[in-house]
């Protein structure tokens, strides 16, 4: 199937409607879960990227894989998907992920980590550290060499495991990738609404995410964790979306701490427009530019490699 260039305004016309009703607090979770998988099959896998089932760290899990050869060196990127910890699957970013393997020409490991509320934190995070340490014990991979990205949830989730594996295992990822990354999950948006996120349903997703722990806790709220030391940090968001102002405040204080920070703010696409990049033009662009931001920090190779 070929990319379909929908023009903005009437993407935004489909998909605001689609996201008011199936991201909607009063609708159980698991009706939640399969309206938002039933919508995903619209968007395609690009050709030439292989999609292989697989577990990682004792969870199920997809390889992505491109057909361009792969590098001298392995490297890889692990994706974690948005959702707010309590929607999304590896059905409903297969498309998002394919196109990521396909332009870094690297294989692409996504997992399936376990959903609030029946798994509240810190399950989440706990697979994504095994998922992440298989890839190095199992599959061989060396930490510098494997991109940690995300969206949304999954973002602030990429942040936190990045944080927990430099401070519990000494492991620093070659770079993170964040897409409108959902940092805090205490903080409450200024508005409303957006074309994709309700106020309502943000916090019904916190608070199952949150279950009996501690708000402060900074694996769950990794905006508030140590930054300092953090890999290089690619941000993306929409100025429109709830998450901006949270995402400007991130890069702040990854700057601040001295990290190295790439952020690109768009205008006129919407919260992880990039789920959509078979069929928005623009929505595409973004996606290629983290792609290329990936691609180049996992060819920053140790100077023990060179030679």
């Amino acid at each position: 199937m070929r990319d379909i260039a929908l023009p903005l305004p009437l993407a935004r016309a489909i998909l605001g409607p689609m996201y008011r009703v199936s991201l909607h607090s009063r609708l159980p979770w698991r009706v939640q879960r399969a309206l938002i998988d039933a919508g995903s099959a619209l968007q395609p896998v690009p050709p030439g990227v292989r999609v292989e089932r697989i577990r990682l760290g004792d969870r199920p899990a997809e390889r992505l894989a491109p057909s361009t050869p792969a590098p001298a060196v392995p490297a890889a990127v692990l994706y974690l998907h948005g959702g707010g910890y309590a929607v999304g699957s590896l059905a409903t970013h297969r498309s998002l992920n394919g196109r990521l393997a396909a332009e870094t020409g690297l294989p692409v490991y996504a997992v399936d980590y376990r959903l609030a509320p029946e798994h509240p934190y810190p399950a989440a995070l706990d697979d994504a550290e095994a998922a992440f340490r298989e890839l190095v014990t199992e599959h061989g991979y060396r930490p510098e060499r494997i991109a940690i990205a995300g969206d949304s949830a999954g973002g602030g989730l990429a942040l936190a495991l990045a944080q927990r594996l430099i401070a519990r295992h000494g492991y620093t990822p070659a770079a993170l990738g964040l897409i409108a990354p959902w940092a805090d999950p205490n903080e409450l948006a200024e508005r409303p609404r957006d074309l994709v996120v309700n106020g309502p349903w943000s916090r019904a997703c916190a608070a199952a995410y949150l279950g009996a722990g501690d708000p402060a806790d900074p694996g769950y709220a990794p905006l508030h964790g140590v930054l300092a030391g953090l890999p290089p940090v690619y941000i993306q968001a929409d100025v429109d979306e709830l998450l901006h102002p949270q995402c400007v405040g991130l890069a702040a204080a990854l700057r601040d701490a001295g990290v190295e920070v790439s952020f690109t703010e768009s205008r006129g696409l919407w919260h992880v427009a990039q789920l959509q990049a078979a069929l928005v033009g623009r929505a595409a662009a973004v996606l290629t530019e983290m792609a290329g931001f990936l691609r180049q920090a996992v060819d920053q190779l140790p100077l023990r490699d060179l030679g």
